[in-house]
């Protein structure tokens, strides 16, 4: 089969396009053939190194796809070649990813796509939509009537977000680009603030004089000082982005609040917590509410350079797929691009 693989950690041009040896599905594995795979910020921390996990090389790079099974095991109820199914969690924890023609995907981590969905606006969606469940579900303890916070909210997990609280009956306060109000709104915004207003705190008060009872910030920015200062009476802040970051910790006003931080990576989610995301996911898109901003269909050898514009921030509201299809032409040479 023809994959994008890396041989050692590294930056984009470790990235090669060529062929591996298919697959083999093992007790309660799926075999499928990819339609389309994408690439997240994630996946390029797995592929530097910066996210430490198993990496068994050849590594076949990404973590998401959409596709048509082909041989399902015993260990797969239900599944029949033919059916198109959707994955989030490959490309970590010693388990391949996607990015190929062919997938190996474990039962447990495979779901279903809903009748008449588009596989292409899917697969743009699951892994950021995942991300916003976990985030505001299960870490935030999201409760009808809140008060929630979405910073970076133009974005694709910042979309999700504002989707899923909005649905669950939350009061959504988000902060973007003012060029991307517009957007905000229809997802479900309340009121939408220029993050890069200096009287951005003011602002928030003013329209949350109750505070934020749950303060999410995909942007990475991770103001602690000015998330404190911002949350209400046992308010939850939720970190899940920003590597890199090291913020000062307002102790002392965060136990005044009764207040709490947590982070988590979705990589360490239990597959029965991204089950539960998923049969979420899928209500949603059968429902049309989860859709990409804009789609950008590549071929899979274009891997690098994905990788490469993802780590420049040359992806805004955008989502850049990877086709194994398009790749007609047969293999390009050399390891890249």
């Amino acid at each position: 089969m023809r994959a994008a693989f890396i041989e050692e950690l590294g930056s984009p041009d470790a990235i090669k396009y060529g062929e591996l040896p298919a697959p083999v599905p093992g007790p309660g594995d799926v075999l499928v053939r990819v339609t389309a795979t994408t690439v997240n910020p994630v996946d390029t921390f797995v592929r530097s190194g910066l996210y430490r996990t198993p990496v068994p090389f050849p590594f076949v790079i990404s973590r998401d796809l959409v596709g048509t099974v082909v041989q399902a095991g015993p260990g797969a109820p239900g599944l029949r070649p033919g059916d198109q199914v959707w994955s989030n969690s490959l490309g970590h924890a010693g388990r391949q990813g996607p990015a190929a023609e062919l997938a190996v995907v474990p039962a447990e981590r495979l779901y279903r796509l809903p009748e008449g969905v588009d596989p292409y606006e899917a697969v743009a969606v699951v892994h950021p939509a995942a991300t916003a469940y976990l985030g505001l579900f299960t870490h935030g303890a999201l409760r009808a009537g809140d008060t929630v916070l979405v910073a970076g909210a133009a974005g694709n997990v910042g979309s999700a977000m504002v989707v899923m609280a909005a649905e669950a009956g939350a009061r959504v306060l988000a902060t973007a680009r003012p060029e991307d109000f517009g957007h905000c709104r229809a997802l479900g915004a309340a009121e939408v603030l220029d993050y890069r207003d200096p009287a951005l705190a003011e602002r928030l008060r003013e329209f949350a004089p109750g505070g934020i009872d749950l303060h999410l910030d995909t942007s990475g920015g991770n103001d602690l000082t000015a998330a404190v200062d911002a949350l209400a009476a046992r308010g939850r802040i939720v970190l899940l982005a920003g590597a890199r970051t090291a913020p000062v910790l307002p102790a002392g006003a965060l136990y005044m609040k009764d207040g709490s931080v947590r982070g988590f990576v979705i990589s360490s989610a239990t597959s029965a917590e991204l089950a539960e995301a998923a049969r979420a996911i899928n209500r949603l898109l059968a429902a049309g509410l989860l859709r990409p901003r804009a789609l950008e269909k590549l071929p899979l050898s274009e891997a690098a350079d994905v990788h490469r514009r993802i780590e420049k921030g040359d992806l805004h509201g955008r989502r850049a797929l990877l086709l194994p299809a398009l790749d007609t032409a047969g293999l390009r040479p050399g390891g890249g691009r």
